[in-house]
């Protein structure tokens, strides 16, 4: 969520700047000063990270033939436990800095076995930061490990050592388990979701074949819960779960796991096509998932590209030698999962969404290549079905590509690219420039009155725009709604996309709070999601919060976004005014309608209290929808986030797609959680 933006002085603005400015944060300070440099957030991403993090220490020792289990339990008081089977961590004292190698572990910074003495052949730790940062953002922390025959322990808070590391007895086996408590001061939650976290554990099932991992949900004693997973079938059974309930194209999944002992890069990849129009592609590297792709990635898509039209030409399917299938081509449908494991990963930043590798590059594609022309070739009609998927998608791209050409040719010669509906921004800087899309002419017009006009530009939607998860581009293109929008953000779209040319640094759906604004809400963040993503990860997709009350008492009023914060805001007002005297029950004396939208009359404690409901944007006038929607320093916006593509490409396909079976199953398991239903 967007905080309030606000401007503070330049620290040091008199001109003193000397060596008593210069900060040193020693140990695990930079932690946790600068808490997002290492996870992320502070928020709920942030918080889960935590466990990912010990959680790949224990998969790197899985991975290196150690342990055949990894047990997560959650506690109560806000406490994860993570256990493995592995060799666990040395105690011994560490040859340099004469502390045992737990503690080293634990409260350094880069320092760990992943950095070339050998520990590990493969492992998704890159920075060996993982279990320190964990340790300085925790309140409490444990250490146990089982090594040598003893059970050595030691405790930690916020970082630092309550004592030194010792034996508290005998242990059979080895392994380690990291029991840990956030720090509540930190995170703007503590409290762990058991549905992110078994989606997770799932996935890494699936990459770590042969693993049994354990979730215990132990937070209420009464009423505990164990799940565990354990596939043999690895990333193929994963394509099989990601495709359950699509149309599938051809039967057989293509697999593949080899090590390509040129590059000691191991690779494991299955690849199976459906009848939906945009492709599902998730990266793995070290079973740290890569979001944004990266050089095992590139080598995948050009392997691909390769043998669909070496085959297609091999069987007179392609004519010509100038004519072949594109990238977007042989991708349409495509779901598939690229795994690697890598000795010396290269990342971008410590979230780790994408991989530098070039020998990562270079790996696949020979690996993929070379198993995906010999399945091509002993499953015939597998294959046929694959090329004649691409071949109809070359099809339906030729008309989007006209399609496309049309609308941005005929938006040149209509007004300068820019669509008429458009009020557009005087700024020409993107960065500072940001587009609100409105629902309807009558919120439209409020927003563009009450704006800032140098950068604020603001687009108007008549109607609900095409649903464009069950229509193809050329089709999306004759939305005069999706038109204009594309036209405005001057990004292009589909082939010709480039994000350099964005228009405007934030794009903010704005929508009224009720039934036809959630649906518009949901579509337009389908069409991004679909078509522009690379605005979503890049931080650019925000959703406007526009208050659903306005609480006047005499002259002093305030706005209330949720029905427990108007209960709250109802009782301090009068409060305020009552001088301290105790505040009875809410009783309604009155309501009466102004036009669509409400407004009731109270009385508490003597006091009348006049309280009005927002059912559109179109009911505030220019100041109200400004001071509360639209201006930076009072406004609060969701910025929109993919924490997780595979989830977020089943939550699109069950609520925008064909089947309707899904979507009536989904509507009946949330219906009770939903709130501020308007009917």
């Amino acid at each position: 969520m967007a905080k309030k933006e606000t401007k503070k002085p330049a620290k040091g603005a008199s001109g003193e700047y000397g060596a008593s400015q210069i900060q040193v944060l020693e140990g695990l300070d930079p932690v946790r000063k600068r808490p997002g440099m290492y996870i992320g957030s502070t928020g709920l991403t942030g918080l889960h990270h935590l466990i990912w993090e010990v959680m790949d220490n224990s998969f790197d020792e899985a991975m290196a033939g150690h342990g055949k289990q990894i047990t997560l339990r959650l506690l109560p008081d806000n406490m994860v436990s993570i256990e493995d089977e592995g060799r666990g961590i040395p105690v011994e004292p560490h040859p340099q800095f004469k502390v045992s190698a737990l503690e080293l572990v634990l409260t350094k910074l880069h320092a760990g076995g992943k950095f070339g003495g050998g520990g590990y052949k493969v492992s998704g730790g890159l920075h060996g930061v993982g279990v320190s940062v964990v340790n300085a953002l925790s309140t409490y922390l444990k250490a146990e490990v089982k090594r040598d025959g003893k059970l050595w322990v030691q405790e930690y808070s916020c970082g630092k050592p309550k004592a030194k590391v010792k034996s508290v007895g005998t242990a059979k086996g080895t392994g380690t388990t990291i029991t840990f408590r956030p720090d509540g001061t930190i995170f703007e939650s503590v409290d762990f979701d058991f549905k992110t976290i078994i989606d997770h554990l799932r996935q890494q099932a699936y990459l770590t074949k042969g693993i049994k991992l354990v979730l215990a949900d132990e937070r209420d004693p009464a009423n505990p819960s164990v799940y565990a997973f354990y596939f043999e079938g690895g990333v193929a059974s994963y394509v099989r779960h990601i495709n359950h309930g699509k149309e599938e194209k051809h039967k057989n999944i293509f697999y593949v796991h080899k090590l390509d002992e040129a590059t000691d890069v191991e690779v494991e990849t299955a690849v199976q096509y459906t009848g939906e129009y945009h492709e599902s592609v998730y990266c793995y590297a070290n079973n740290i998932t890569n979001p944004e792709g990266g050089m095992h990635l590139s080598g995948f898509r050009a392997a691909l590209t390769r043998e669909l039209n070496n085959y297609a030409r091999s069987k007179g399917l392609l004519k010509e030698k100038d004519q072949n299938l594109s990238g977007d081509d042989v991708r349409e449908g495509l779901t598939a999962v690229i795994s690697v494991k890598i000795k010396e990963p290269q990342f971008e930043g410590q979230t780790k969404a994408k991989l530098g590798n070039p020998e990562a590059r270079t790996a696949v594609e020979t690996i993929f290549g070379e198993a995906f022309r010999i399945f091509l070739e002993e499953h015939p009609a597998d294959a046929e079905a694959i090329v004649a998927k691409c071949f109809l998608a070359a099809q339906a791209r030729a008309a989007a590509r006209a399609a496309r050409d049309t609308v941005l040719r005929k938006g040149a010669l209509d007004g300068l690219t820019l669509p008429g509906k458009l009020a557009d921004c005087s700024s020409k800087d993107p960065s500072i420039s940001e587009i609100f899309i409105v629902e309807g002419d009558s919120a439209g017009g409020s927003a563009k009155q009450g704006r800032n006009r140098e950068t604020q530009a603001i687009l108007p939607l008549r109607g609900k725009i095409l649903n464009v998860e069950r229509a193809r581009l050329d089709k999306m293109l004759g939305n005069n709604e999706i038109k204009s929008l594309v036209i405005a953000l001057g990004t292009n779209i589909g082939e010709g996309f480039d994000i350099a040319s964005l228009r405007y640094d934030k794009i903010v759906i704005m929508t009224d709070a009720d039934v036809d604004g959630a649906h518009i809400r949901t579509l337009l963040l389908t069409l991004f999601y679909r078509y522009f993503l690379d605005l979503i990860h890049q931080g650019h997709i925000y959703i406007a919060q526009p208050p659903l009350y306005r609480v006047n008492i005499g002259k002093n009023f305030r706005y209330a976004y949720t029905e427990e914060e108007k209960q709250k805001m109802i009782q301090q007002l009068v409060g305020d005014i009552g001088k301290g005297k105790k505040v009875v029950e809410v009783e309604k004396v009155d309501e009466v309608a102004e036009g669509e939208s409400e407004t009731e009359q109270m009385e508490v404690s003597g006091v009348k209290v006049n309280i009005q409901r927002y059912k559109g944007l179109g009911e505030m006038n220019p100041d109200q929808l400004w001071e509360t929607t639209m201006d930076p320093v009072t406004r609060v916006m969701k910025q929109v986030t993919i924490q997780d593509a595979e989830k977020a490409e089943e939550v699109f396909d069950v609520l925008m797609g064909e089947d309707v079976a899904p979507r009536k199953r989904f509507i009946q398991t949330h219906a009770k959680t939903v709130k501020n239903l308007d009917v």
